[in-house]
């Protein structure tokens, strides 16, 4: 419980924001459109850090405990929290925001490694559905719960309201997570150059697939950022190759289960990247208000919920080749749903395909975190859930940028974009189930087998 809350905030917080940009604009600066490029860095930076930190994070969690890293993360959560809520201006709101994500970075890797090692068997599988249905539950009602405080309690109250909530899960969390093994405590090295070559690579792709979809390929910003990230990555690759205790143990790349693992990640985070664009066409298509584009989405959630509470029980010791593929290709048939929609389709037309899309999504969620944590060695279990984290946050990241280069093409239409989006991502969820069907590596069992070595 006191695990999944903390999950809960700081995913909540990646969509939180989004609808209350207009008034945090109007009462910050008086000019929501003079003010729009700043205001972008309200969500942005906040996962953007998320993206840069996470792999960083499990490797310090792996160093520090995973309890001790999950409090130190609620605690800089809250405060930053505090600190948004307090903001008398737009800068100081960017740079807590900033702030939150490192807390939101330790909370994401932490989590799933204290969920795993907690429990046994089919409880394990069970707690581990029931981790990633509040995952999903989390993304898709942040848009919800932003229209509401900030309709009736004003936008401050979106971060407000974290204070008392990491209060009372910290305070469930000294209660109930087991203290951590005295290894752990052991002073070490930390990866300082693999970090900051991480951070830099994260941060350049980002930008530039950004500036791209603004500015152009040939644009010097965007060619700059990529070569940057290209260098950074190189850079970040030969660093990690030369240490035993990095950020990310190279050498587990080599590994198919590993690799086969994180590839299958990426493409599972390319239909969270699509649905951002969904959104868009509810609001700026429809023009429906933040509330209703929120509620419009809620099949998805719950589909995503049920599945993944019933599914870690249920299919505890199935073999996760054939939960990843059936969940990817559930990914893809959803998408591929939505390619019919037109001018005249409204919210009901995406039901079907949102509910295909969150039975796919609570498939292979739970069954891809327990093969990556099988794939590493107990001691590393924060940089694998690091590695986890970060693939999909920053493929995530990475596919909005690239979605919203397909998204603006052609003659603008949001109907025709979305279309455009959602075949492509339709696509590549359709391949990676049918080659994850065929090739994916990890046992059955796999999550078990994690804990046991």
């Amino acid at each position: 419980m006191a695990v999944c809350l903390g999950s809960f905030l700081f995913l909540l917080d990646t969509t939180v924001v989004a609808v209350a940009l207009p008034d945090i604009g109007r009462d910050l600066s008086g000019d929501v459109t003079a003010s729009l490029a700043t205001l972008e860095w309200v969500p942005n930076g906040y996962t953007l850090v998320l993206a840069v930190l996470m792999l960083s994070a499990g490797s310090v969690a792996d160093r520090l405990g995973q309890r001790r890293a999950c409090l130190g993360g609620l605690g800089v959560f809250g405060v930053a929290s505090l600190a948004c809520a307090l903001a008398p201006g737009t800068g100081w709101l960017v740079a807590a925001r900033c702030a939150q994500g490192i807390g939101g970075a330790a909370l994401a890797v932490t989590g799933f490694a204290l969920v795993a090692a907690a429990y046994q068997g089919r409880r394990r599988s069970t707690a581990i559905g029931v981790y990633f249905a509040v995952n999903s539950l989390a993304a898709a009602v942040g848009p919800i719960v932003g229209g509401l405080l900030t309709e009736h309690l004003g936008w401050r109250s979106i971060f407000f309201v974290n204070v008392p909530v990491v209060v009372l899960t910290m305070a469930m969390s000294a209660w109930a997570l087991p203290a951590d093994p005295a290894r752990a405590g052991r002073p070490a090295r930390l990866d300082l150059p693999g970090m900051a070559l991480f951070a830099v690579f994260a941060a350049g792709a980002t930008f530039g697939l950004t500036s791209a979809s603004e500015h152009g390929w040939a644009s010097p910003a965007t060619v700059a950022a990529l070569a940057v990230a290209v260098a950074a990555l190189v850079g970040f690759l030969a660093v990690e190759a030369r240490r035993a205790d990095g950020v990310l143990d190279v050498s587990l790349l080599r590994t198919a289960a590993f690799a086969s693992a994180l590839v299958a990640c990426a493409v599972w985070s390319v239909v969270f990247a699509a649905l951002v664009f969904t959104s868009v066409w509810l609001q700026a298509g429809l023009g429906l208000g933040p509330v209703a584009a929120g509620l419009a989405m809620v099949p998805l959630a719950g589909a995503a919920f049920l599945t993944s509470t019933v599914a870690g029980r249920a299919l505890h010791g199935r073999s996760p080749r054939l939960t990843v593929g059936a969940g990817l290709v559930l990914n893809g048939v959803g998408c591929a749903l939505q390619t019919g929609l037109d001018a005249d389709s409204g919210p009901a037309a995406l039901t079907l395909g949102l509910v295909v899309t969150g039975i796919g999504v609570g498939l292979a969620g739970p069954a891809l975190g327990s093969a990556v944590l099988a794939a590493a060695p107990p001691h590393r279990a924060g940089m694998a859930s690091g590695a986890m984290s970060t693939t999909r946050q920053l493929g995530q990241t990475l596919g909005v940028a690239a979605f919203g280069i397909l998204f603006q093409a052609g003659d603008g239409a949001v109907t025709a974009g979305l279309v455009r989006v959602n075949m492509v991502a339709a696509a590549l969820s359709l391949l990676a189930g049918l080659l994850a069907v065929a090739f994916f590596t990890a046992p059955a069992g796999a999550g078990d087998q994690a804990m046991r070595r």
